[in-house]
């Protein structure tokens, strides 16, 4: 007979800058039993912010969770912090947003189903019902809600009734060809992301790709950052390139383009769900697991 598997605590947080943080941060921990497994930290100059991820276990007893979070609230206040205490096995509730482009979409539910990813998908939503069949195949819930310029508050205030009724901590927009509001965007600052070819803004419009290789690109990109109230200008998460051929086609770039697509926003989604992202005014720290 084996023990049962003991769970292991991420504390997450980030402060103004000054000395004894960590000097506060290890005796706290230190005080509870917990054996530090991974301590990644930040200090940047230019904002004054201190950012920090430690990854514990313990040893003896393990505290109870919530009962941690308050003992630890007397140091956060002193130090200002915003700070998060979570048991890492929590999959943290995901709603795709999709339109009719299914690459990043169907990686995201095998990741999913498979535990690669660290999210729980309970929902997917479509402005459009062409994906319905390969959703409900993953064993997730289709809503098909369609927006038009004049339902758009509408098709909001409906995904904002399941955000509130799945208990959602992040959305994504798997290549969903709609324009958030700028309230939509506030509500969901710091945890809504979105994924989008590179090329922006050089190559605006219908068929980018098309539009790059009568350029003769060299280079196919691909940006996840954090949804933001200007068009595809939101704190930048992952990015990554690769090489083009004159010898290509535009359905080369397209298809070459989607797979840097999906594997970007595959680990955007990935880091943010550990807790590996922080913002930092309008950019990012991340403590990439690499």
């Amino acid at each position: 007979m084996t023990d049962s598997v003991k769970p292991e605590y991420l504390l997450t947080l980030t402060c103004p800058d000054r000395p004894g943080v960590v000097r506060a941060l290890t005796d706290f921990l230190y005080q509870r039993g917990a054996n530090i497994l991974d301590l990644q930290q930040h200090s940047d100059r230019l904002t004054g912010r201190f950012f920090a991820r430690i990854l514990m276990e313990f040893p003896g007893e393990v505290p109870a969770l919530e009962r941690m979070r308050e003992q630890f609230a007397p140091v956060a206040d002193d130090f200002e912090m915003s700070a998060q205490i979570i048991d890492v096995a929590t999959p943290m509730k995901t709603l795709v947003l999709v339109s009719k482009i299914a690459h990043c979409l169907n990686d995201l539910l095998f990741r999913f189903r498979h535990g690669s990813v660290g999210i729980d998908i309970p929902v997917v939503v479509s402005n459009h019902p062409d994906l319905r069949e390969m959703v409900e195949g993953y064993g997730v819930r289709f809503e098909h809600i369609p927006v038009t310029k004049d339902t758009k508050a509408q098709a909001e205030a409906r995904m904002f009734e399941l955000v509130d009724e799945y208990d959602i901590d992040l959305v994504v927009l798997a290549r969903y060809m709609q324009i958030l509001s700028s309230d939509a965007c506030e509500r969901l600052a710091g945890r809504a992301i979105n994924i989008h070819h590179s090329f922006l803004p050089s190559f605006k419009g219908a068929k980018p790709y098309h539009q790059a290789h009568d350029r003769g690109v060299k280079i196919i990109g691909a940006t996840a950052h954090y949804v933001s109230d200007v068009l595809d200008e939101g704190p930048i998460i992952e990015q990554d390139v690769a090489r083009a051929s004159h010898t290509m086609t535009p359905q080369d770039l397209v298809s070459v383009g989607r797979d840097v697509e999906t594997q970007v926003l595959a680990r955007a989604v990935k880091w943010h769900s550990e807790r590996r992202v922080f913002l930092n005014d309008h950019r990012t720290v991340v403590f990439t697991d690499r």
